[in-house]
């Protein structure tokens, strides 16, 4: 199999027919006209008959797979269900809305396939949603993810995307993880990462499943990831070093009181008593805080030296020789 669309779908039965019509001409009047591709079309749970309209279209289009989850259970679940079936060797990744152009889909398949890319993001350079609720928010929220991650894309959250077929069978996709695949396929080892301009569509049917609150989200999802990337495995350089910073700030504190109060009494000069200083008591919540966090640390360290996949590593290619010696 040549390419996989992945389309992750809810409530969107008004764009079905004309989205998987317009996929199929796309691909028959461009370079690649003649590969072998599917549509994979996972339907999210979606209550408007949305299910009822792809088995239709399945029926005359033998292009088309479909996968129906009972409930909805969000985006990432819906990918990772497409990433799990797909079977060509390029796989691109679309929404349903048609706010995504298929004909964007001969160029990302180029890239993939010619370009030697591990995955191509699509930038919606001139977007056509509300300023307010969609354009400045999103930029703000790309800039910290492009700070976080390193990675130099203008619409990390752009749901048109390009991979090769094994970027997709590498990565794992949960929560609403799917904003940040590119940071999660960068963690994965594959590092040659692009972006194309691609042309965004206003919304033709419907309304946006997706409310102010996905930003919010959204940020506390890229800490997430940012912090299981980099200290997953090793939770005690983290709760570790920070804790053992305040645990000496608090004693170093605590130290100089009693020194302080010591030298004082000594030489006849006036002094207060320790405990009725508010910096001891501060420094004995700096003791405590830090001491905390070197047990948290500590025991994640327990959990990830258990853990069942704590020597499991990605292998990229291997070079095998007999080693029988008859």
């Amino acid at each position: 199999m040549d390419l996989s669309i992945v389309i992750s779908l809810y409530n969107e039965n008004e764009s079905l027919r004309e989205l998987t019509e317009w996929i199929d001409r796309a691909i028959a009047q461009s370079p690649i006209a003649g590969i072998e591709y599917e549509i994979l079309m996972i339907d999210d749970g979606s209550d408007d008959g949305s299910w009822d309209t792809i088995k239709e279209l399945s029926t005359a289009n033998p292009h088309i797979r479909a996968y129906s989850f009972r409930r909805n259970y969000g985006k990432s679940a819906a990918l990772q269900t497409g990433f799990r079936e797909a079977a060509g060797d390029v796989v691109i990744t679309m929404d349903a809305d048609l706010q995504d152009s298929p004909d964007e889909i001969p160029a990302l398949y180029r890239m993939i396939r010619e370009e030697g890319y591990d995955l191509v993001s699509g930038w919606k350079k001139v977007r056509h949603d509300n300023t307010f609720t969609k354009n400045i928010p999103s930029k703000i929220y790309n800039f910290t993810a492009r700070k976080v991650t390193g990675l130099k894309l203008h619409d990390m959250n752009c749901g048109l995307k390009a991979y090769r077929g094994d970027v997709v069978k590498e990565i794992e996709v949960y929560g609403d993880m799917h904003r940040y695949i590119p940071y999660i396929a960068k963690n994965a080892g594959f590092t040659k990462i692009g972006e194309k301009v691609v042309v965004h569509r206003k919304r033709k049917y419907g309304k946006s499943k997706f409310g102010m609150s996905r930003f919010f989200n959204g940020f506390l999802d890229l800490m997430t990831i940012w912090f299981l990337s980099g200290f997953g495995k090793k939770p005690m350089h983290i709760f570790g070093v920070w804790g053992i910073v305040s645990f000496l700030i608090g004693f170093v504190i605590a130290l100089w009181l009693i020194i302080d109060k010591v030298v004082s009494q000594v030489n006849g000069l006036r002094f207060r008593s320790v405990t009725d200083q508010p910096l001891f008591y501060l420094a004995l919540v700096a003791i405590l805080v830090g001491f905390m966090l070197f047990l948290t640390g500590f025991l994640g360290e327990l959990v990830s030296r258990n853990s069942a996949t704590r020597n499991e590593y990605k292998i990229k290619d291997t070079i095998e020789r007999d080693t029988h010696i008859s």
